[in-house]
């Protein structure tokens, strides 16, 4: 333990030193001193963040912008500010971008561009200084191989970075979608992507639960800080009433996004879904509610006496019978996993950073020597 100690305070001056090298202005520097203003820009080139908690329609809602056309087609979640900036460092110096290219370009990010990578390594080593001019230059080549107008992303967790992107990238616009947290919480745990603590692993629907609550507060509240430049969509409405929710949506962002066309074209989810409950026909495929078939009395009382309260302020009504008081069990676990999933995000932003898990992104091993 002295020894990593010792070695994460080695870390932190070499990342000292790092911030006092000199760096070239980007079209990121100039944004507002807050990055949280509108931005004079026009909208229908502006790039697009399709965001939410994970298992929410982000990648539905994606795919939709892409068949619509004139968008970048790009098959993956960059993770860029979630995980690869705070794993080399914020791309500060050009040792982290070397770094940081000598496992990109190992990587399904990379793989599914289509770019050459001896060019996009030069241009990255010349003009990037942070994630998003890292995002920007590299998705700007894709869109500019594929000859289309503009480019979006649909990294669910980069809703927690939205104030940051947008201080790097000031014309980007947002739209965070949110879904049922009964949904999600099924969805979460169907993939086996709840994680409670050992004397826990009978709560797994109530962990995910508080993780789909915290996520979304903290979109909404970041949000509430990006102006006319933030858009919320709900995955039920988006479901039950495709055509006016795209019609708003193409609003927003001005860009045609016409109903039959994203059909015509059924890029990805759009024609077959992302679903975790793969065992249902094509016919019976109904997202919506599923958590009143799927989760018992029991399991859906346990589960609103949890989040109960943000489940009704979203417009979502509770249907357990028993009333919502904090229960010591509701009380223990609220305190216990709201303060690690902040803790957690905390932790990317220091020296610890350094050792965040890159298996999302799918990184092949190095070919021998």
């Amino acid at each position: 333990m002295k020894q990593t100690r010792v070695e994460l305070l080695r870390k932190a001056k070499v990342d000292q030193k790092r911030d006092t090298e000199p760096i070239v202005k980007s079209p990121a520097d100039t944004a507002t001193p807050s990055g949280t203003e509108s931005v004079p820009a026009k909208k229908n080139k502006a790039p697009v963040f399709v965001l939410g908690c994970p298992r929410s329609g982000t990648t539905v809602l994606y795919h939709m912008l892409l068949s619509a056309g004139d968008f970048a087609v790009y098959r993956a979640e960059s993770n860029v500010f979630n995980l690869l900036v705070p794993r080399f460092r914020g791309m500060r110096c050009a040792a982290d971008r070397q770094e940081l290219l000598e496992t990109w370009l190992r990587s399904k990010l990379f793989r599914v561009s289509g770019l050459d990578a001896r060019k996009i390594s030069d241009k990255i080593m010349a003009e990037c200084r942070g994630g998003g001019d890292f995002l920007r230059v590299v998705m700007g080549e894709v869109a500019r191989k594929q000859g289309t107008g503009r480019w979006a992303d649909c990294t669910p967790d980069h809703l927690l970075y939205m104030e940051e992107i947008k201080r790097q990238i000031p014309d980007a616009l947002f739209i965070h979608i949110i879904r049922d947290g009964r949904d999600v919480a099924l969805s979460y745990v169907q993939q086996g992507r709840s994680y409670p603590l050992p004397w826990d692993r009978h709560e797994r629907l109530g962990v995910a639960g508080l993780y789909w609550e915290w996520v979304v507060r903290k979109g909404r509240k970041q949000g509430r800080c990006l102006g006319a430049d933030y858009q919320e969509v709900r995955f039920e409405e988006l479901i039950a009433n495709p055509r006016q929710t795209l019609l708003r949506l193409g609003e927003f962002i001005e860009h045609d996004l016409d109903y039959e066309r994203i059909q015509r074209a059924g890029i990805g989810s759009v024609s077959q879904p992302n679903t975790s409950f793969a065992a249902a026909s094509k016919e019976a495929f109904n997202p919506v509610a599923r958590w009143k078939t799927k989760m018992s009395p029991e399991q859906t009382a346990a589960f609103e006496a949890l989040v109960g309260d943000f489940l009704q302020e979203l417009g979502y009504i509770p249907v357990s019978e028993t009333e919502r008081r904090m229960s010591l069990r509701a009380s223990r676990l609220r305190t216990t996993y709201l303060a690690m999933f902040e803790a957690k995000h905390w932790m990317k932003a220091t020296p610890l950073g350094q050792f965040v898990c890159l298996d999302p992104i799918e990184v092949e091993p190095k070919a021998p020597d």
